[in-house]
């Protein structure tokens, strides 16, 4: 039985040229969360979170319809029951003999289902059912150690994504190295308006080191919490940090001869996945906003703990744990200026879900714009309205399971004093 997905999920994967066999060598996988797999037979007894998030009166409203997410990972696999149906015509950059719905080790096929997976079968039910999925399949590093692959698959995936129909793209794999030519297909991606959403890495114990494309400005960094509310150990940590997500005791496909699911830690990449999806879910009840637009209430709608003080961004959870329900249902949240980027706070793409430029949007007030850094200091004003920190979700912080208040308590400090994303 695989411990893929046991270790964290995440994989680094080869970037820029990569005729240097020294630099392949130094690729590793970013390893998180628990060290043994076992394999279950009722995935969904452990999606603890679509009951803390009150995902059955979300889906009353909102389930990601008209929304089409494109996973650019090690392939998805459109037969298991809980995809059938879900999975439209991608295409493979891996350079390897197969196509994008051959995965190779089963990861793609599990952040899919994350995504909008029907629960069908009993499979892993999606946070966003109603949307569709278009796989891209790259390489990861155990895949680059087989086979001869295409060294620049990520970028050219990214770019074929942002062309695409998908407005949303989920990257749940990380390198330790950055690339001019991948980030510029980044920059290339909000240009035509979409969401890149990628995970933060599971190396917090490891060196902590940047990871990409989650540490390029333009890319929604995500970090992994707990059902406690609380980072995840492992989940790494910095000013490049923008938002959380459930990571914690997430399981997914075992391998690739998907017979059977595997308890334990998801780690970033599931968070990324569960991200992506509430972009969905908020996108499909605004069909006319922009990325912008969507991503700003997601940073303005995040849980927050009581004692998060007011214009900080943690470093550890960036903006807050995803809380959909919160704008779904209650309205927290404003969408702003829809050609102002909540990421870098400057004019980007602005289109909508069609492509076409969106209606204006009433003006945000100042709280929810960008952070912005106070002559002189080191201190970030940060986007968040004082209605939407303050506001639970149906249990304390909407995350939380058992009555447990949301605590941010990490490696000793509560948080770190206010972070942005800076240019690499």
């Amino acid at each position: 039985m695989s411990q893929r997905f046991e270790r964290g999920a995440l994989y680094s994967f080869r970037r820029g040229m990569l005729c240097a066999a020294a630099a392949a060598g130094a690729l590793t996988v970013a390893i998180g969360g628990t060290a043994t797999a076992a394999s279950i037979t009722d995935p969904q007894s452990k999606q603890w979170y679509l009951g803390a998030m009150k995902a059955d009166d979300i889906w009353k409203t909102a389930t990601g319809e008209g929304i089409t997410v494109a996973v650019i990972d090690s392939g998805v696999n459109p037969s298991t029951p809980s995809l059938t149906g879900q999975v439209l015509k991608g295409v493979d950059f891996t350079g390897v003999k197969g196509e994008a719905t051959d995965d190779f080790d089963g990861h793609g096929t599990s952040m899919a289902e994350l995504i909008a997976g029907t629960g069908k079968g009993g499979g892993l039910k999606g946070l966003a059912p109603g949307a569709k999925i278009i796989p891209y399949r790259v390489a990861d590093t155990e895949l680059q150690n087989k086979e001869r692959v295409n060294a620049f698959d990520m970028e050219e995936a990214i770019r074929a994504a942002a062309d695409s129909e998908a407005q949303i793209i989920n990257v749940s794999m990380a390198s330790d190295y950055y690339s001019s030519e991948e980030r510029d297909a980044v920059e290339y991606a909000q240009s035509k308006g979409k969401l890149l959403f990628a995970g933060v890495g599971n190396g917090a114990k490891k060196g902590n080191k940047p990871q990409y494309p989650a540490s390029y400005p333009e890319a929604v960094a995500v970090a992994g919490s707990g059902p406690d509310g609380k980072v995840a150990d492992y989940s790494q940590h910095g000013d490049f940090v923008d938002i959380a997500a459930p990571a914690d005791d997430i399981p997914g496909w075992c391998d690739q001869t998907f017979t059977s699911y595997c308890d334990g830690d998801g780690g970033t990449s599931s968070a990324t996945a569960i991200a992506s999806a509430t972009a969905a879910l908020i996108w499909s009840k605004h069909p006319d906003w922009t990325g912008n637009q969507v991503l700003r209430v997601m940073f303005e709608s995040a849980a927050r703990g009581d004692d998060w003080k007011p214009g900080t961004v943690s470093n550890y959870l960036g903006h807050g744990i995803v809380r959909p329900g919160a704008h779904i249902n209650r309205g927290l949240g404003k969408p702003g200026d829809p050609d102002i980027s909540p990421l870098t706070n400057e004019k980007v793409g602005g289109g909508g879900p069609s492509g076409s430029s969106a209606s204006p949007a009433p003006s945000a007030p100042a709280s929810s714009q960008a952070p912005k850094r106070k002559p002189g200091s080191d201190a970030v004003v940060a986007g968040s309205s004082e209605e939407a920190q303050k506001a639970d979700d149906g249990g304390k912080l909407g995350l939380i399971i058992g009555g447990a208040a949301l605590v941010v308590v990490l490696a000793g400090a509560a948080y770190a004093i206010a972070r942005r994303r800076r240019s690499a």
